[in-house]
C-alpha cells in the first residue's frame, strides 16, 4: 500500500476551522516585531492564518484579529496587504 502524504493543517484566526496550509494566507512577525504577509509560508517568525473566504475577510479587519493574534498593534497598511494577498490566491 503506497503511503499517504501528510498535509499540513492550520487553524484559520477568523473562522477557527482547519484547513490546509496551502489553502491559506500567512501572516508573520518576525523577530524585529515587524508584522507582514508571507506569500512563501516559510519566513522565520510567529505565523497566524487567514482563509481566502470574504466572511473571514470582513471578520479578520472588522475584529482587529491580527493585532489580537500578535498582541500588537497592526497597521491598516497589513491588513490591506494580506486582503490583497488572500484575494489573489482565488
Amino acid at each position: 500500500m503506497p503511503k499517504k502524504k501528510n498535509i499540513p493543517m492550520r487553524m484559520c484566526i477568523a473562522c477557527r476551522e482547519m484547513k490546509p496550509k496551502a489553502e491559506m494566507t500567512r501572516v508573520v512577525r518576525n523577530a524585529e516585531g515587524e508584522i507582514a504577509p508571507d506569500p512563501t509560508g516559510k519566513a522565520p517568525g510567529r505565523g497566524a492564518y487567514i482563509c481566502s473566504g470574504e466572511e473571514c475577510l470582513k471578520k479578520l479587519m472588522g475584529k482587529k484579529l491580527l493585532n489580537k493574534a500578535f498582541s500588537a498593534d497592526v497597521s491598516p497598511e497589513v491588513y490591506r496587504g494580506v486582503e490583497e494577498d488572500a484575494l489573489g490566491e482565488k
